[in-house]
């Protein structure tokens, strides 16, 4: 079995990062070994949540994974909360990167055109040269343009600007990237309007390959489903799908468990029911497999 590491943070109730990242790796098919950034009592938009920092413990354990010798197929970086922990997944990838090991950096740090509290734009800039060590990249809109240092654009884009930004992330250093929450009109006949649909763009900066996936938006937006897309994406790259295959499923997941979710009404600020879609998404990856 394929083992892939992630890295985030992890809260104990609330469904985002580790917590939603482990339970569907794993069931994938894919072995989810975990690393720690923080333990929260849970996620964020709770109020007085309670804080661990675990960053003086990531050292130590890759310390005595080294000497175990372990090995990982995947590595796949979420939420991290400061300089310090960027450096040490720069040390990570280049002590656990094998000749055939993915390295995935979701550049968790911003969204709608805002960084997260307590990020900055030197953050941003350093969360770049992280994502210069990796394979594959999966930035939001709001994110590339942090990382490239470029001016926000909510709306009113079209395809060459969205081509321009894939082009200038992958001049950061990653290969391949996967730009999520784009929104324009890509002949997406089956839809009424633009303001209708939502999609993904992946790049492959080897042969210049764009490919565009496009389904539609849905009425409410919730916590912590770019958590889930990443985990979906690494979690089919994993398996052997290809990187359009992996993200299309990865997105059409995230719609289907918002749909979900918004048959019981649930506060939108708590995250999604992604457990009741879990067959779906089976479903889905053994005909893409297949």
């Amino acid at each position: 079995m394929k083992r892939i590491i992630t890295i985030q943070d992890v809260s104990c109730v609330g469904k985002c990062s580790l917590t939603v990242a482990l339970p569907i790796i794993s069931a994938m098919g894919v072995e989810a070994a975990i690393l720690p950034t923080a333990v929260l009592s849970t996620h964020t938009m709770f109020k007085e949540f309670t804080f661990r920092d675990l960053t003086d413990d990531i050292k130590p354990i890759m310390e005595h994974w080294k000497r175990e010798k372990i090995g990982f197929d995947a590595i796949y970086t979420g939420y991290l909360g400061s300089f310090e922990q960027l450096r040490l997944m720069e040390e990570l990838f280049e002590s656990f990167r094998g000749e055939k090991t993915s390295v995935i950096v979701d550049p968790c740090m911003a969204d709608n055109g805002k960084l997260y509290p307590g990020f900055s734009e030197e953050f941003a800039k350093a969360m770049g040269k992280l994502c210069s060590k990796a394979d594959i990249i999966v930035p939001n809109l709001t994110e590339a343009s942090f990382m490239l240092g470029i001016p926000y654009v909510a709306e009113g884009y079209d395809e060459e600007y969205i081509v321009s930004v894939l082009k200038k992330l992958s001049t950061l250093g990653a290969k391949k990237v996967v730009l999520k929450g784009i929104s324009f009109d890509k002949d997406q006949k089956s839809l009424k309007n633009v303001s209708e649909r939502i999609g993904i763009a992946t790049y492959d900066s080897e042969n210049g390959s764009i490919i565009w996936y496009f389904h539609e938006r849905m009425s409410q937006n919730y916590h912590g489903t770019g958590d889930i897309f990443a985990s979906v994406l690494v979690g089919g790259l994993t398996r052997g799908l290809s990187l359009e295959k992996a993200a299309s499923l990865a997105g059409d997941f995230v719609a289907e468990s918002i749909r979900e979710t918004m048959k019981n009404d649930k506060e939108k600020w708590y995250g999604v029911d992604f457990e009741a879609v879990i067959p779906y998404l089976l479903e889905r990856l053994d005909k893409e497999i297949k």
